[in-house]
């Protein structure tokens, strides 16, 4: 068998390991969800070490909130990588660029417009990939994030909101490959230095415009009102020197009971933000007092949120927010988001580079059916999705592995500010408002999580005494 394949002509190897790999990374990820259903099947009882801290009632609808999740997974992701197989066999790659090469001769650009070919080829593919992915978010948002109490949006929201995405992704995206391309076009030899130094440029201006000019569009975001709970922010900032500017709270309720926070920002521009639904006294959904009959109701195609009366207390106190954000401030003091981005950037250098020693590969081309043709865009998607997918998969590994290392350092960092009992507090109230699932299958937990499990977050923070 393996004479018959090393016999094969080198494109037909590699499309056939390329198909091979990317089956056995989906085969090893189908097994790792199976161990962790088992998991959520079997154990049906709230263990003995996680009686003080949960109740069995959260730990059922978290149970069967988790085996929701993890059978859409299944499902869904066999279906994204028989897909991906289909296209791949029956030549749709090609198929699709000689489209895109039709429509820009009709506009009456030729063979020599790569670039608007490529931008033509682009549109089309990501418009194919957003129908084809439509039905399985909308089932997930309004059928399994519905089925258990997270979904806030209604039909006409969440429609709109996916073109506006759409739209927002394709005025970015667009100009951005059709420079790089041009940059990889007229670079030389050292092409791949300034492609990098180019998506280096792209990252942190986005990075830095996002939450101020492109977050707005789709969420609604309003400076904390003074009080008690900014003074505390801005003290503690202060206390370890951050160089905090503004502290915002985004309206996350409109689209999803979820909670979380971020900073973001460079030197001495920094920026906190904080989802409504994190906060106790400001969350939409712990307003459960008035009656159903008072609150407006919206059709389907309405574009306005619906509010929907839990019976539960939502978010953290304030004690339990400064915790959260000693955490993540954590992060920052530790210098976390600068290795990440130093990581990240010398990462893209490597596949810059190797991608410029593959490039002049006709082998890879035809493999993937391009027997005439070497366009850079494809280039770019064969061999960045590709040809790198075995080391992709092994960097993600270690990546999730560092994560947690940060994790548990921020959380020592946060329990050497005196908030130990605080984030403690917190991390239980946070998983119950999220569902998240405190029982984990090890290797299930040591290969996805980029956060160690719950117990372990809690043991490491020592045995803090709890009301």
């Amino acid at each position: 068998m393996i004479e018959s394949i090393l016999d094969l002509p080198v494109e037909k190897q590699i499309f056939y390991a390329v198909l091979v790999f990317s089956w056995t990374v989906y085969l090893w990820e189908a097994y790792l969800s199976y161990r962790q259903r088992r998991i959520y099947r079997s154990t049906s009882h709230v263990p003995q070490e996680l009686g003080k801290i949960i109740d069995s009632t959260t730990f059922e609808k978290s149970r069967l909130y988790q085996l929701d999740k993890s059978n859409f997974s299944f499902w869904s992701g066999l279906y994204s990588e028989s897909e991906g197989t289909l296209i791949l066999l029956c030549g749709g790659i090609p198929f699709l660029w000689g489209v895109a090469g039709t429509v820009t001769t009709r506009f009456g650009f030729g063979s020599d417009y790569e670039i608007t070919q490529s931008l033509v080829f682009l549109t089309l593919a990501t418009l194919f990939s957003a129908f084809t992915g439509l039905p399985w978010s909308l089932y997930n948002t309004f059928v399994i994030e519905e089925k258990h109490g997270f979904n806030q949006q209604t039909l006409g929201f969440f429609l709109r909101d996916a073109v506006k995405k759409f739209v927002v992704t394709q005025c970015i995206l667009l100009p951005v490959t059709s420079l790089l391309l041009y940059i990889i076009k007229i670079g030389g030899d050292y092409f791949f230095i300034y492609a990098w130094l180019f998506t280096l440029a792209v990252s942190l201006i986005l990075v830095t415009i996002y939450a101020d000019y492109i977050a707005p569009l789709f969420d609604k975001f309003t400076l904390l009102p003074e009080g008690e709970l900014k003074t505390d922010i801005e003290a503690m900032a202060q206390s370890i020197s951050f160089p905090l500017t503004k502290v915002y709270v985004v309206e996350g309720s409109k689209r999803s009971s979820h909670s979380n926070a971020y900073f973001y920002g460079f030197f001495k521009n920094k920026r906190i933000v904080l989802f409504d639904t994190l906060l106790e006294d400001y969350s939409p959904l712990n307003k459960a007092g008035e009656p159903p009959a008072e609150q407006p109701e919206c059709d389907e195609t309405s574009g306005e949120a619906k509010a929907k009366p839990k019976n539960k207390k939502q978010g953290c106190n304030n004690p339990e927010i400064l915790a959260v954000l000693g955490h993540e401030l954590g992060h920052w003091k530790l210098g976390h988001t600068v290795k990440n981005m130093i990581i990240s950037q010398m990462n893209s250098f490597l596949c810059f580079f190797l991608f410029a020693v593959l490039i002049g590969r006709k082998e890879l081309f035809v493999a993937f059916g391009f027997n005439e043709s070497q366009p850079t865009l494809i280039g770019l998607m064969i061999i960045f999705q590709f040809i790198f997918s075995p080391y992709n998969e092994l960097l993600s590994f270690c990546l999730t592995v560092l994560s947690r290392r940060f994790e548990f350092q921020a959380d020592a960092f946060a329990q050497r500010m005196g908030k130990a009992s605080e984030l403690y507090s917190a991390l239980i109230k946070l998983n119950k408002d999220n569902l998240g699932f405190p029982v984990a299958d090890w290797l299930f937990s040591m290969w996805h999580y980029s956060h160690p499990p719950l117990l372990e977050r809690l043991r490491a923070l020592g045995n803090v005494k709890q009301d």
